[in-house]
């Protein structure tokens, strides 16, 4: 599924989250542990997420990263 490649991509549910996000869930997920509980929060509410969400090919960033979309082929 798209949203366990863009997991890998970025190097897990951590790097994919706004922890600066004002959304109650998002101080609830500090204190999780099991990452597979994070990733079904997220994958049912995206507002969790850090946006963009950018891919090219099996690659994938999180937030504005233009350095790294300019060495994308």
């Amino acid at each position: 599924r798209e949203f366990d490649s863009v997991l890998r991509a970025v190097g897990g549910i951590d790097n994919l989250i706004d922890w600066d996000g004002k959304s109650p869930d998002i101080t609830l997920m500090k204190y999780m542990d099991d990452q597979r509980a994070k990733e079904d929060k997220v994958f049912d509410n995206p507002m969790l997420m850090k946006t963009p969400v950018v891919r090219n090919g099996k690659q994938a960033t999180v937030g504005y990263c233009p350095e790294i979309w300019a060495a994308w082929e």
